[in-house]
């Protein structure tokens, strides 16, 4: 098994996007078509999946910009 830590990209399903960010699929698809959201990875023809930190930065990001709205 691979340690958690050994820096490979993760990658994590739209539910685990959704229960991380708070926002439904419907708005995280929105978000995705406005350029607003991490590209999601093709896995199948009818299944993508997001790249773990680049969705934790993107949460980051608003933790931050709330700082300087």
């Amino acid at each position: 098994m691979t340690p958690a830590n050994d820096n490979t990209p993760r990658l994590i399903a739209m539910n685990e996007v959704c229960t991380v960010t708070s926002l439904s699929r419907a708005m995280i698809n929105k978000l995705r078509a406005s350029g607003r959201f991490p590209r999601a990875v093709d896995l199948t023809e009818r299944r993508v999946a997001f790249v773990r930190a680049e969705v934790a930065e993107w949460i980051e990001q608003r933790i931050s910009a709330r700082a300087t709205a």
